[in-house]
């Protein structure tokens, strides 16, 4: 009687928390022009932050922001998800995602050196979600007077204009083609300034392996969700400067603001980093192109749940679990794919072994970055939840725009597309652009099968009932499933 009951307040909750959903620190527009994209804005600095030395244990008041889940509020606020349920024994057992907006009182254990509480972009606005949908990317670099509009650049698969090098980056990394957009204006003018800089490294990321467009948003992209996922799912809770100085995000941060914040942490000392984190920053550049952040809807609500996915191989058939949570795109996080091979197949070998989809959908993307599945069936890979599965074989697969069933057949495992040091599957979800952890409380739930982290990337086990299941990159015995248990 009492789950049941707490469970109907808390859906209570939910039904009437968006319409107070907390305004992060929205900045006052002036002279804005919707059609010219022209926007004067009015700014102040941020004063730095005043928290106080709060005694151990101590409850302070927090409003739930998008995404937020109890074990990353634990890491942020250096607590336990036992102790932020003992104050708020509202939320129910089985609560995934908090409902934006909703009032929490958390038990702080105080650590020095915060950074800001300054809020520089919410989380909807970093992600390629559904406020990107409609963006003409391509018209909005033409109106600009910059150098970007001009700007090409050749990659394996041909010559690329600059609004096509951003697309394929935001599309594969999932974040948003504005915030990209912005941050090549913040770090090299390239909306407004009328020649490039001639170094190549539009983003100051001075590596010679990086050099050019494509390359400098491929380390930007990367940097930035290590940012983003890492606060996501409590990981990452200090960082160090160029100069060794330490810094610990505010806990009252967005995952996005942390993730501008960790970006630049990685280029600049310390003096240059306060002036690009505050709202004369970085934050003014975006307001400027974009105008106010803060008017965007959370992307993600509360108590978010996965449809019902089954296994990727086909019935009575053993694969091995030969990747735990790790990378869904690029190096370190987002955690969101795990990797299964067919049984008995070594290396790179071809095998007439299939990979089927896990649930019903359209299919909306199919090259060698990856084959998407859209479960809401509008065509769009930036809103609702969307399976990516990766190292298909060219052949053989749907084609984009086919509706595929649950069970259906879909290419067969390689090492075709990324990297890869043997034929597998490697399969991850997105719901309305964000990449969805593979544990947590939105782990992936294959037919029953529960994922867990190991202690690094590629470890970790599936779990159902009673059995366990350890992932290994080698496919030993330990790591065999069939389908059909």
């Amino acid at each position: 009687m009492k789950n049941t009951l707490t469970r109907r307040i808390f859906l209570l909750l939910l039904m009437i928390l968006p319409a107070c959903a907390p305004a992060a620190q929205p900045l006052p527009l002036t002279a804005v022009s919707a059609d010219s994209a022209t926007f004067t804005p009015t700014v102040t600095a941020t004063p730095p932050a005043t928290r106080p030395p709060y005694a151990p244990g101590e409850l302070v008041d927090y409003l739930a922001q998008t995404g937020d889940t109890l074990p990353a509020l634990a890491a942020h606020f250096n607590t336990s998800e036992a102790k932020i349920r003992a104050a708020n024994p509202v939320i129910p057992q089985d609560a995934t995602t908090m409902p934006p907006g909703f009032p929490m009182k958390i038990p702080i254990y105080y650590l020095a050196l915060w950074g800001t509480p300054y809020q520089m972009i919410p989380d909807a606005l970093f992600i390629n979600g559904p406020a990107q949908s409609g963006f003409d990317l391509a018209a909005f670099i033409n109106s600009q007077p910059g150098w970007l509009k001009n700007y090409s650049e050749g990659l394996q698969d041909g010559r690329k204009s600059a609004a096509q090098v951003i697309d394929l980056v935001a599309q594969n990394f999932s974040i948003s083609p504005r915030l990209l957009l912005a941050l090549l204006e913040f770090q090299a003018g390239a909306l407004s300034a009328p020649t490039a800089p001639a170094d190549g490294y539009f983003l100051q990321y001075r590596n010679a392996g990086y050099r050019g467009l494509y390359l400098q948003l491929v380390w930007a992209a990367n940097t930035l969700n290590n940012g983003y996922y890492g606060w996501r799912r409590g990981a990452l809770t200090e960082w160090k400067h160029p100069d060794g100085s330490l810094e610990r995000p505010d806990p009252w941060q967005n995952a996005a603001s942390v993730a501008l914040q960790f970006y630049f942490s990685r280029q600049f000392s310390d003096v240059d980093y306060a002036g690009k984190v505050n709202a004369d920053g970085f934050a003014k550049t975006y307001l400027t192109l974009f105008g106010d952040p803060w008017q965007t809807p959370p992307h993600i609500s509360g108590s978010l749940n996965q449809p019902a996915l089954m296994l990727p191989f086909e019935p009575g058939k053993s694969w091995n679990f030969t990747g735990g949570p790790h990378t869904g795109w690029g190096k370190g996080d987002p955690y969101a794919a795990i990797d299964f091979a067919p049984t008995g197949v070594s290396a790179c070998s071809a095998t007439g072994e299939w990979v089927v989809a896990m649930a019903d959908g359209l299919v909306t993307r199919s090259v060698e970055d990856g084959l998407t599945v859209d479960l809401d069936g509008d065509g769009d890979e930036r809103t609702g939840w969307v399976l990516f599965y990766l190292h298909l074989a060219l052949d053989s697969r749907p084609k984009v725009g086919e509706t595929v069933r649950a069970g259906q057949k879909i290419g067969h495992p390689s090492c075709e597309g990324g990297e890869s040091t043997g034929t597998h599957v490697h399969i991850a979800r997105k719901y309305n652009g964000e990449w969805v952890l593979a544990d947590g409380p939105l782990g992936f739930n294959l037919a029953g099968w529960q994922v867990h982290n190991g202690a690094r990337a590629y470890d970790g086990t599936l779990t159902r009932f009673s059995r366990t299941v350890i992932a290994s990159t080698s496919a030993e015995g330990k790591s065999a499933i069939r389908a059909d248990e």
